[in-house]
């Protein structure tokens, strides 16, 4: 059971570290020290719970319903795009944030973003349900699938609390504007960029 275990670990790995809009978001949220471990919380769970859907074999229901994957495209591109046009405004405007000031996001604020960059982006179901899903179909017993699928969830807690941490820990050496601006101008444009490209994947999907 622990090489099943590894395995989806490693899946997820290979998955999760390519740069994506809620990688970025977690990043962000460590750097500016905004509720970054309610941030990192509810990335994880969120990724469990997909996890655990692509286990169970309901992949198939995303794979039959392309429409759900157009709709969730649509509503993903409108929204990476107005987050990372708020992050260049927010460079071009320039924002101190103070390490002793108190966070300027509410928890709700920060539950309903957190939720959008977890589930609006149609690639985070393809990686999650789909992929590791399908992968873990070779496995007969569900026991089996637990034991994947557990290990897969364990890289996810470990990656968005290991990020949230880290970033926290250098947002000391940028407190100062021009550094965050730096760093709101990069995500704005990747996450713009990201928009853009997952644009091009939702014409792809619907055929034109």
């Amino acid at each position: 059971m622990l090489s099943i275990f590894a395995q989806g670990f490693l899946l997820q790995a290979s998955l999760i570290l390519a740069l994506g809009a809620q990688n970025i978001f977690v990043l962000n949220s460590g750097l500016r020290r905004q509720r970054h471990l309610l941030v990192a919380l509810i990335s994880s769970l969120c990724d469990t719970l997909l996890i655990a859907v692509g286990v169970l074999g309901v992949a198939t229901v995303f794979v039959q319903v392309p429409l759900l994957k157009i709709a969730l495209g649509v509503i993903g591109v409108g929204f990476l795009f107005f987050y990372g046009a708020m992050k260049l405004h927010e460079a071009k405007k320039g924002v101190h944030v103070s390490l002793e000031t108190t966070q300027q996001t509410t928890v709700q604020q920060t539950i309903l973003t957190t939720l959008g960059f977890s589930l609006l982006n149609p690639h985070v179901y393809l990686d999650t349900v789909v992929l590791i899903g399908g992968y873990s179909s070779q496995f007969n017993q569900l026991q089996q699938r637990f034991y994947f699928g557990a290990g897969a969830s364990c890289f996810s807690v470990l990656w968005f609390f290991g990020l949230a941490f880290l970033a926290s820990i250098c947002s000391r050496l940028l407190n100062n504007p021009r550094a965050m601006r730096v760093v709101s101008l990069v995500s704005g444009l990747i996450l713009v960029y990201l928009s853009v490209r997952l644009g091009r994947d939702v014409l792809a999907w619907i055929g034109l």
